[in-house]
């Protein structure tokens, strides 16, 4: 019983010393891939180049330069002509569309024709004016001998006034008889014609066709319109809460909506509104620096009123990278590398205003201070290097 006794006894310490060492077998690597963990983030975000490596890339290096740099409002807006350049073309008298070859967007000078209208109280309206020239040609007869009789004192005084009065009333309606018919586009005098000319008063662009061959149309009817864009205007939405920081010539810094490129325009502010709409805006409108004839009315764009300027840290704009959300700048690192090689590190960066080539850039604290050598040229290639190497990884 007693052997029996040291034979359990001696098969338990057994399992026990086993299953201590299977449990720290099992923690081991545990230990040992969190002690690599931090050895591999601290390696993440830097490289290592040979001295041919930084010839190919172009890498060049530089410094953190205080320049001045505006800060302002972003808004958006539209391009918008000023209303003495923006002609809505009617027919005066109304009538029927003879003939047009008009199509939105065709170039059409001042005085040329853009319709024909067909109208029958045409007819009536020459005759009007042929008849009127007619009783004036008798009545001014009549005013010179009536006018003769009596400083000839063969004729009353009376008689005189009468034929003058007469002469004068018809020269009137003969008058407003001519203007109605130019009104129209109707000669005055020869061939009488049922059909006028509709002529553009400006030129410009065709913006809007309304119309087509036979249509019947009304004085109010507006059949074209057309936009000269020579004096285009930035028109832009600010909110109500801004307005107080614009001001008369500020600079307006945009892009077209429509622009892959983004190419930047400028513009001066010349004009605030003094009304506020329903959705607590006010409608800015600035003048262009430069006229530009492919620019086109109604084209959308992203603007920066500029409102301060401001001295800020920056670097060109080669040396800021875009990683997913996160802007990134390369410096030269402080470690000690074997000869003929130089070391990188990647450094979060928060970008700011980005204007004539350069950025805005606001290093994190750690870094703030420190006498850092930036990579201003060839930053992508280090980026794309570091990542293939994690890949590759």
């Amino acid at each position: 019983m007693r052997y029996l006794t040291m034979y359990f006894l001696l098969l338990a310490l057994l399992v026990g010393c086993g299953k201590k060492q299977a449990e720290e077998t099992s923690e081991a690597p545990t230990t040992e891939s969190n002690t690599a963990s931090p050895k591999q983030n601290a390696a993440s975000d830097r490289i290592t180049l040979t001295a041919a490596e930084q010839q190919v890339g172009g890498v060049r290096l530089g410094s953190l330069t205080q320049r001045p740099m505006s800060g302002g409002l972003k808004v958006n807006g539209v391009l918008d002509v000023p209303p003495e350049n923006l002609v809505s073309v009617s027919a005066p008298l109304g009538g029927f569309i003879d003939r047009t070859d008009l199509l939105q967007g065709s170039r059409v000078r001042s005085g040329q024709v853009l319709a024909v209208i067909r109208n029958p109280d045409f007819v009536q309206l020459q005759q009007d004016y042929q008849e009127a020239r007619s009783q004036l040609k008798y009545a001014r007869a009549e005013y010179e001998r009536q006018g003769e009789l009596y400083r000839q004192e063969v004729a009353p005084q009376k008689n005189y006034q009468r034929a003058q009065a007469e002469y004068e009333a018809l020269q009137v309606k003969t008058n407003a008889q001519a203007a109605r018919l130019r009104l129209a586009g109707l000669p005055l005098g020869g061939a009488i014609v049922s059909t006028a000319t509709l002529r553009a008063p400006k030129g410009g662009f065709v913006k809007a066709v309304n119309v087509s061959i036979g249509q019947s149309v009304t004085p109010t009817d507006v059949l074209f319109e057309i936009v000269n864009p020579e004096h285009l205007h930035v028109e832009l939405t600010v909110f109500e809460k801004d307005i107080p920081q614009v001001k008369e010539q500020q600079l307006v810094r945009f892009s077209l909506g429509n622009d892959s490129v983004s190419r930047e325009r400028t513009a001066h502010v010349y004009l605030i509104s003094k009304t506020i709409s329903n959705e607590r805006t006010v409608r800015v409108h600035a003048h262009l620096d430069r006229e530009d004839e492919q620019l086109l009315p109604g084209t959308f764009v992203r603007a920066v009123i500029e409102t301060n300027r401001v001295t800020v840290p920056t670097l060109p704009e080669k040396a800021v990278v875009q990683y997913g959300a996160q802007a990134y700048v390369f410096v030269a690192a402080d470690s000690t590398v074997k000869a003929g090689t130089a070391m990188y590190r990647m450094v979060p960066v928060t970008r700011g205003v980005s204007e004539d080539g350069y950025t805005e850039v606001h290093l994190p604290a750690a870094e703030q201070g420190k006498p850092l050598r930036f990579v201003t040229e060839g930053a992508y290639a280090l980026l794309g290097k570091l990542k293939n190497a994690e890949e590759e990884e």
